[in-house]
C-alpha cells in the first residue's frame, strides 16, 4: 500500500511539523557570500555596530531552510507536480548564528480541478527553537489527485 498522499488526502486545518535545522555561523557567512553579500550578513564587525547588533541570516537563506524542511518533511509524502504561487512572505525576527530553527505547514484550502490536480493553500512558518516565528508565508503548489484505479 502506497504512503503517498494525493491532494484528495489532505483536509483543511491539516498541520504537519517538520524537523529542525541550526544555521551554523560558517553557513551563514557562506549563504550570505554566495547571495546576499550585504554587511550585516558577511562582515561580522560591520554586523555588530549596524541595525540589528550581530550578523544575521539572508532573509533568502531563511526561505531555502524552510524549502528543506518543507521537502524532508512533508513534500516528499505528498504527490507534488509544482509550486504555483508564493506571496505574503514575512520576515518577523532575525535569524542569528547558531539558533536552531523548526517549522510547520498548515494546509488553509484544497480546491480540486478537472486536470488531474488540485491546488493546494499552506501557511508555513519558520520558529527559533525558543517558540518565536522568524518566517511566515503562503504558498500555494499543485498536487496529482489520486490516479483513477484500473
Amino acid at each position: 500500500m502506497s504512503t503517498v498522499k494525493y491532494a484528495e488526502d489532505l483536509a483543511v486545518g491539516d498541520v504537519v511539523e517538520l524537523g529542525s535545522h541550526t544555521v551554523s555561523k560558517a553557513e551563514l557567512l557562506d549563504f550570505a557570500g554566495a547571495w546576499d553579500p550585504q554587511e550585516f550578513h558577511v562582515e561580522p564587525e560591520a554586523a555588530e555596530k549596524g541595525w540589528f547588533g550581530g550578523l544575521i541570516a539572508s532573509g533568502i537563506h531563511s526561505m531555502a531552510v524552510l524549502q528543506r524542511l518543507s521537502v524532508d518533511g512533508w513534500y516528499r509524502d505528498v504527490s507534488v507536480i509544482c509550486g504555483r504561487d508564493l506571496r505574503d512572505v514575512r520576515f518577523l525576527r532575525p535569524v542569528r548564528p547558531d539558533d536552531t530553527l523548526t517549522g510547520s505547514i498548515v494546509v488553509d484550502d484544497v480546491v480540486l480541478d478537472d486536470h488531474g490536480r488540485g491546488l493546494v493553500t499552506t501557511t508555513s512558518e519558520l520558529r527559533k527553537a525558543d517558540g518565536p516565528v522568524v518566517l511566515s508565508v503562503v504558498t500555494d503548489l499543485y498536487v496529482r489527485r489520486r490516479p483513477a484505479e484500473g
